[in-house]
């Protein structure tokens, strides 16, 4: 199994904790969190809340997900890869949510995260 395969296959339901986790370790809240992931995929609170407890696969996760318009604006390096450099649509759009998830923990400006 490659690396896109198993990103597709993993659950959404398993990486939000961490996703949680690791943005509260750096002061920030459950509610930033939803607000990044829902100006990336239109899916609010309600929503992401019912694909964890459905226990999702990312695949799934994003198969529905209208993605913002200015997700393009999203770059930089995510595992050590440019984000805007990968080929496969699917694990773009998650490195785009770690990308999001990092900017959070990091401290950055929700204005600033929110492009556009």
């Amino acid at each position: 199994m490659n690396t896109d395969e198993r990103i597709a296959k993993m659950s959404f339901a398993k990486i939000y904790p961490l996703y949680l986790e690791k943005v509260e370790k750096k002061g920030r809240t459950k509610e930033e969190l939803d607000q990044v992931i829902e100006w990336l995929t239109g899916y609010d609170s309600a929503k992401i809340q019912d694909f964890i407890s459905k226990d999702v696969t990312f695949e799934e996760f994003f198969a529905g997900a209208n993605l913002n318009a200015n997700a393009n604006l999203i770059t930089g390096k995510v595992c050590g890869v440019q984000v805007e450099s990968i080929e496969n649509t699917l694990t773009r759009k998650v490195r785009y949510l770690d990308k999001l998830v990092d900017e959070l923990a990091k401290g950055r400006k929700l204005e600033k995260i929110l492009r556009g």
